[in-house]
């Protein structure tokens, strides 16, 4: 009786965890995006941007947007339609960002504060603040 309790229990245990690794394989093939979906989706970030890369020949409309940042959801279907080229090797150039250039903020704001938007000579505020050690 005790041999056939413990055959029962490894049965169950090898079942549970084939189940359990099973689900686990289901959950990361369920996130993994198709193919298709990678296509605009290049990265996590919620401002992905892309830019026309053009080859040595490219047309003018091309040249014309190259450089130029698109969100990744509104930039334009290549071969633009344009393009008076036979064959067109423009492609996309992704960047997590569509902002480029510096950052406007200034990098010396107040101790304790974060930084504003320019540089000021002296306070502008005519009030104390809401709180009590204002």
């Amino acid at each position: 009786m005790a041999k056939l309790l413990f055959v029962l229990i490894v049965v169950l245990a090898v079942a549970w965890w084939y189940f359990r690794q099973r689900a686990a394989r289901e959950a990361t093939a369920a996130r993994r995006p198709g193919r298709a979906d990678r296509r605009l989706s290049h990265s996590t970030s919620q401002f992905h941007a892309v830019a026309i890369k053009t080859p040595v020949y490219a047309c003018e409309a091309a040249l014309k947007l190259e450089g130029v940042r698109f969100l990744g959801s509104e930039a334009p279907k290549l071969p633009l339609p344009e393009c008076d080229r036979d064959n067109c090797e423009c492609r996309f150039q992704h960047y997590d960002d569509r902002r480029s250039g510096r950052d406007r903020r200034s990098p010396f704001g107040s101790p304790g504060t974060t930084p504003g938007t320019g540089r000021f000579e002296q306070e502008r505020r005519q009030a104390d603040g809401r709180r009590a050690d204002d």
